[in-house]
């Protein structure tokens, strides 16, 4: 994704597509990660927090559920989803391996159609828009390039079980989304509801093989579906995907120089502690690094993992 700025136009339709979901395909695969896994918090460094709170308050409709010392936690309803440090001066980290976008699933298409309407009435501006057979979703990219996904998911009998063979990139029914709530809703933008969570991270990676190593053969997470070297998606519990994985932008590259404005670790929420001992026992390539919060992973492109417990 380019560099955002701040929001000032709202583009429906005409942005370019995010291609993340382009006609893969899947081999049979079993996970050995607890069905139970979910995902935490996506940590951030950025180079001004106010600004960044701004555009996510305003913009994505997070509420800040903790501010001090250049850092802030946000979240919907009471739920932690982004946290965001700051280091002055921290510039994008194109041209490297890390985040490629974080995405948070709404619960409901109607809550989909208010972001939307939201976005068009507020001017927020969106990188993209994509059908991608599992889930309709909407893109755009924070102040300092770090890429957002807003999605709803289709109801898992739809799709389940199609994964490899139908996820896919197609254009998205605009009209029909927004007839969900019909003409712009009066009074403001409430903002995400309670029951949004991180669905999936998307992370650009400097190469798919050892990546899909890592987080099947590792981890744990089932490859649920795979695009030649580009790309892969990796998930828990029969879900589309908790993990995306691509090269379009970061092909044998290194991760983020200090200083950079780049993710500083996703979150794999375990249920519980003898499950992620199962995990790490299966971890020896990259030792963990303990952390107040629990241990942290590396996988072979230096993207960080936080292995947490509720």
């Amino acid at each position: 994704m380019t560099s955002a700025e701040e929001p000032n136009t709202t583009t429906l339709g005409a942005g370019p597509q995010d291609p993340e979901e382009l006609e893969a395909t899947a081999p049979d695969a079993t996970a050995e990660i607890s069905a139970q896994t979910t995902l935490g918090a996506v940590h951030l460094t950025v180079s001004d927090l106010a600004r960044s709170l701004e555009y996510y308050r305003h913009g994505v409709g997070l509420s800040v559920l903790e501010e001090a010392g250049g850092r802030a936690s946000l979240g919907a309803g009471d739920r932690e989803l982004l946290v965001l440090v700051e280091e002055a001066g921290a510039r994008p980290a194109f041209g490297h391996t890390g985040l490629y976008h974080f995405a948070l699933v709404v619960p409901r298409r109607v809550d989909l159609a208010r972001w939307l309407t939201h976005a068009a009435r507020d001017r927020v501006q969106l990188t993209g828009v994509a059908d991608h057979f599992v889930s309709e979703a909407l893109y755009l990219s924070d102040p300092d390039g770090h890429g957002i996904e807003i999605y709803w998911d289709r109801p898992r009998d739809v799709w389940e079980g199609q994964v490899g063979a139908r996820l896919t990139t197609q254009p998205l029914d605009v009209d029909g989304l927004l007839a969900e709530v019909g003409a712009a809703e009066p009074g403001g933008f409430e903002g995400l509801p309670a029951g949004t969570i991180m669905g999936h991270v998307h992370l650009k990676v400097a190469e798919v093989r050892s990546t899909i190593e890592f987080y099947r053969d590792v981890l744990g997470f089932a490859l649920m579906a795979q695009l030649g070297a580009q790309a892969a998606f990796l998930a828990a519990g029969g879900y589309h995907h908790h993990f995306g994985a691509n090269t379009w932008e970061s092909a044998g590259a290194s991760p983020p120089l200090p200083g950079s404005a780049a993710l500083r670790h996703a979150t794999i929420v375990l249920p519980d502690s003898k499950e992620r001992d199962r995990v790490l026992g299966r971890v020896r390539a990259s030792p963990a690094r303990d952390t107040p919060d629990g241990p942290v992973v590396s996988d072979p492109s230096g993207n960080a993992l936080l292995l947490a417990i509720p």
